[in-house]
């Protein structure tokens, strides 16, 4: 893998798996499609979470670029909880700080991780190019934190929708960076 690119999904109508994106997100998507044209990256895979939300929003530069969109489980947001939780952003920043921390039918961060980061093992093994991950912003938080440990609760919180983030291997260590402005 030569380079990754991250990205947060667009503006969507709620959290459901099938929740489409609103009519903001779909503009969003056309200009993330814009921006990623305009990185002048090749890219050779978009691998992309299942849900409804995060297909919508990579579809537009899938078209431009002409790579088919691939699914992976293991991209999905991570559950809190099966049971309503009221005061979830608490619950969430507590998950953070204790990663084995997990509420009932839900995942724990340090599960979430774990589940990311195979896809990435498998990435980083095998010679893919540039590849594009499409996710959720808690999961994405989490993912981040791989390559860099201070990210956190605050940093999820910052995070935008959508947003983009470039990680590459420079000197054999990753940097991160996150190239979204808009």
């Amino acid at each position: 893998m030569d380079k990754l690119i991250l990205v947060r999904h667009s503006e969507t109508e709620g959290q459901h798996e099938d929740s489409p994106l609103t009519k903001l997100g779909v503009r969003q998507a056309h200009t993330l499609a814009h921006f990623l044209e305009q990185t002048g990256y090749k890219v050779d895979r978009i691998i992309s979470s299942p849900f409804l939300r995060a297909i919508e929003t990579i579809k537009p530069y899938s078209q431009k670029c002409g790579v088919r969109i691939e699914t992976d489980e293991r991209l999905e947001e991570r559950i809190l909880s099966h049971e309503p939780v009221d005061d979830w952003e608490e619950v969430l920043h507590d998950t953070f700080e204790d990663q084995d921390l997990k509420l009932t039918g839900g995942e724990s961060s340090k599960e979430a991780k774990e589940r990311v980061l195979s896809l990435i093992d498998e990435l980083e093994r095998e010679d893919n190019g540039n590849v594009v991950l499409v996710t959720h912003g808690n999961l994405l938080a989490l993912l981040l934190q791989k390559y860099n440990r201070e990210i956190g609760f605050y940093h999820w919180k910052r995070l935008t929708r959508p947003d983009v983030f470039l990680v590459q291997k420079q000197g054999g260590e990753y940097t991160v960076e996150r190239i979204w402005d808009h």
